[in-house]
């Protein structure tokens, strides 16, 4: 399949350059050619189906065409080794846990896909190594280094902004070491975001390294990410909870999906889910005070901002980098794209009333952006409709927070105690493009 740049001046790309270029050179993101509509069968009897079996049909339709089914398949059930489960909260609202990976964020399908799928690419290609360069505002930057963790020919480089992400966070990607680099940049998520577009774009830099992200700007990154709309979905009907009808010749159901949105890539791999045919009445994509794509969604403007620090910290981006792939996928048309996707917006205060409500009245412990997507859904869900929220981490990643929020000391989980044991390696550098460029020279 070939891959197309949203800004539309750039030449169309394999699946392996869309991955390895990351961005396209016209600045654009990659976008698939095709997104392949499945079969009414498919939906109506995925309850009967195993999971990895669901996975891989929707993993074929976008990257069969260039990586044969035994490597596929292997790559699927690498990725999916853990848990995914599907709990309930209250009546009609259901969380999809995602935080089961081994940095216990939602990440980690998408980082350890990716870091597979580039694997297979260098030992089928034989390519020279490559640099994923990645910015992250908590969880991304762990998911991949940790996905990344000890593959030959890979070197990461992670971005992270100083003072701006949690200790836990911050120990996940800064005592790996071997092919891990931390970069503590003294500024915003937004900063470390720049500087990798901005190495992208610099000719003599890509020609001294092979350059690649495994943000969701990277296609390897985000479309994995719709997996999760079809496991929850499917777990939603195998509990009787999906009602499903057909409207103008296609499938409907009673399904609202809430997404915790920052990067929005988790979204848009969501609504890419919905254009295959996957049943979803709407999305609500849930913000905390970075607002600037529930402000478009309600006045048709898209105004960037700088990023505000907030409880919620790995949705702290003031301007998303796939509200391109937003427009593009719905043609620009602002009506459109309200069709399917209402917003909301949490404050801090607001946040933290939510964890403490729902974990006294539930006895379900959220952490900061699962908050965000159990309020909306609780605000906007009508009678007859069945939510699912994204439950993006663990609230142990938080716990410092979390703790104080709800007057309780909670437990660590081991896999998280042992990364806040290690050392800290990291670099400190300024939020400078010429002083990166440099370093990166030297490398």
């Amino acid at each position: 399949m070939k891959y197309y740049s949203t800004n539309k001046k750039a030449p169309s790309v394999s699946l392996r350059e869309a991955i390895i270029k990351g961005l396209a050179p016209d600045g654009g993101l990659y976008m698939p050619e095709k997104i392949k509509l499945l079969v009414d069968d498919f939906f109506e009897n995925m309850d009967k189906m195993f999971l990895p079996e669901i996975v891989l049909t929707v993993a074929n339709a976008f990257f069969g065409e260039d990586v044969n089914a035994e490597s596929l398949e292997k790559i699927i059930y690498d990725t999916l080794s853990f848990k995914i489960p599907t709990v309930k909260v209250e009546d009609h609202i259901y969380s999809l846990e995602l935080f089961h990976g081994p940095t216990l964020a939602f990440k980690d399908v998408g980082a350890r896909f990716m870091a597979r799928l580039l694997e297979y690419f260098i030992h089928q290609e034989g390519d020279r190594d490559i640099n994923v360069l990645v910015a992250t505002s908590g969880d991304t930057g762990s998911a991949v280094a940790n996905g990344f963790l000890g593959v030959k020919g890979v070197h990461v480089y992670v971005l992270y902004p100083k003072g701006k992400v949690s200790k836990i966070q911050e120990s996940q990607f800064t005592t790996l070491g071997q092919n891990i680099t931390a970069l503590e940049i003294n500024g915003t998520f937004d900063d470390c975001q720049a500087l990798v577009k901005s190495a992208f774009m610099d000719q003599e830099l890509n020609e001294h390294m092979q350059l690649t992200s495994a943000n969701s700007i990277n296609v390897a990154r985000f479309l994995p990410q719709a997996f999760y709309y079809f496991l929850g979905y499917a777990r939603l009907k195998k509990k009787g909870l999906i009602q499903l009808n057909k409207q103008d010749g296609k499938l409907k159901s009673n399904l609202v999906v809430c997404v915790p949105s920052g990067n929005f890539g988790n979204i848009t791999a969501g609504l890419i889910s919905k254009r295959m045919g996957l049943p979803v009445k709407r999305f609500i994509a849930a913000n905390n005070a970075n607002d600037v794509f529930y402000k478009y969604l309600k006045t048709g403007k898209y105004t960037p901002k700088p990023s505000k620090q907030t409880l919620a910290n790995a949705m702290d981006v003031g301007d998303p980098s796939n509200f391109a792939r937003i427009i593009d996928l719905y043609e620009h048309s602002h009506e459109a794209i309200i069709q399917d996707v209402s917003g909301a917006s949490y404050t801090d205060s607001q946040i933290r009333e939510t964890i403490k409500d729902c974990y006294q009245q539930n006895g379900y412990l959220l952490d900061p952006h699962g908050s965000c997507g159990y309020r909306a859904l609780k605000e906007g869900l009508k009678p007859g409709e069945t939510g699912l929220f994204l439950e993006t981490a663990s609230p142990a990643k938080f716990k410092e927070k979390v703790d104080a929020i709800i007057g309780e000391d909670t437990d660590i989980p081991e896999r998280l105690a042992k990364f806040i044991q290690g050392k800290k390696q990291s670099i400190p550098m300024e939020k400078d493009f010429q002083v990166f460029k440099d370093f990166l020279m030297k490398r």
